[in-house]
């Protein structure tokens, strides 16, 4: 049999940087498994690259400040071009409840450090993204600061450092089980080996309740599909163009590569959660929204066979569940990022080799992301909007 220090369930954006995060501390024997036949075929790969700040906990703008930083310095650090552009993320508002709560959580913002997220009124809006309707907005909130990263380039860059440093990472591998030794993991079982490990790494995304079952621990982590809408190759809205969401009901549009994503949050799927097919009960309605609020749209057509769905990972609070599991005491977790994963994978890669390697975190305080809240019933503030 053979044996490493480190398995890591899961080659990800999130395993990715757990991997080199605990490389880049000296740690070795670092393996990482993933069932899928080569990077990025699972939700990492399916991510539209938004990245904010703009959030309405503390943690989570702590943690996206951390990530920024990071992303930064990503270049230098890693040697990849992440893809970082600051063009923003504009939240607009139809109604009052809905602007004084996008301010509540600026005021947050604000005291958090993010200081540079600002009120705006529809004149402004008009002059961030000229093509959007504003004749029904009262108002919104802008961070310049915002904007996006390339999911797969950040991917690439932790697992090729990684690699580097020492981890050996095995594609077309999936977890089929563990075996216990009293509370802890002492093998990690795959079709073709049985591997024996020190301590293990869940990372494995949606499927992240699955693999924790292995261990008898019952996870709080469901996967929720999201769909996303392409348009065919346009000039219609400019590449610099903000993330624009329109917060009452969740619509929102980006420009990548000269296309435009439009996405909007449908009802979740009861009778197979791990489905990622594109609706077209869906692709109507967002179109019918697109078209209602950027006017210009209705010029573009949608390219249906480039159109995709992919996987969050949700938490019952829609915050991540990072550390140690509370029942198996080699067995950590990185899960529930909620859409939120890959602009928070950077941090949450640091923060768990803090937690790995010195027993607590030492850059922020993770208290409010600890796995055993929900037994302990202190569950983060949920907000629909932020």
């Amino acid at each position: 049999m053979s044996s490493v220090d480190v398995a890591i369930i899961g080659a990800g954006v999130i395993g990715a940087s757990v991997a080199y995060h605990l490389a880049q501390r000296g740690c070795k024997h670092i393996l990482v498994i993933d069932p899928g036949a080569q990077p990025g075929h699972g939700s990492t790969g399916r991510a539209t690259g938004g990245f904010r700040a703009q959030f309405s906990s503390e943690i989570n703008i702590r943690l996206s400040l951390l990530s920024r930083d990071k992303l930064r310095r990503f270049r230098d650090e890693i040697g990849v071009d992440s893809g970082y552009r600051p063009c923003g993320y504009l939240f607009l508002a139809r109604q009052q409840a809905t602007l004084d709560a996008l301010r509540a959580a600026q005021a947050l913002q604000h005291a958090t450090g993010l200081d540079e997220a600002r009120e705006v009124a529809p004149d402004e809006i008009a002059r961030l993204n000229p093509a959007i309707k504003t004749d029904d907005l009262i108002g919104g909130v802008f961070c310049p600061t915002d904007g996006f990263i390339r999911p797969l380039e950040l991917l690439r860059g932790y697992l090729d450092r990684a690699r580097q440093l020492g981890v050996e990472v095995r594609y077309n591998t999936p977890c089929t089980g563990f075996e216990m030794r009293g509370e802890r993991i002492a093998a990690v079982r795959t079709p073709t080996a049985t591997i024996a490990v020190e301590r293990v790494v869940n990372a494995a995304g949606a499927w992240a309740a699955l693999v924790a079952d292995y261990a008898g621990v019952e996870l709080p982590v469901s996967p929720l599909r999201r769909q996303v809408a392409i348009t065919e190759p346009c000039a219609l809205l400019p590449e610099h163009m903000p993330m624009t969401i329109f917060t009452d009901d969740g619509f929102h549009l980006r420009v990548r590569d000269g296309r435009i994503l439009l996405l909007w949050p449908d009802q979740p799927i009861v009778d197979d959660r791990f489905d990622t097919s594109i609706s077209d009960e869906w692709l109507a309605e967002v179109t019918r929204r697109a078209h209602s609020c950027v006017p210009c749209l209705t010029q573009a057509s949608i390219d249906r066979q480039s159109c995709w769905g992919g996987l969050y990972e949700m938490s019952p609070d829609k915050h991540a569940l990072l550390g140690a599991a509370p029942s198996v005491e080699n067995f950590y977790l990185a899960n529930g990022s909620s859409g939120h994963g890959v602009m928070h994978a950077p941090a949450l890669g640091h923060l768990l080799s803090e937690i790995m390697l010195d027993g607590h975190t030492t850059t922020l305080d993770t208290h409010a992301l600890r796995p055993s809240r929900f037994a302990e019933l202190q569950l983060n503030a949920v907000s629909e909007l932020l």
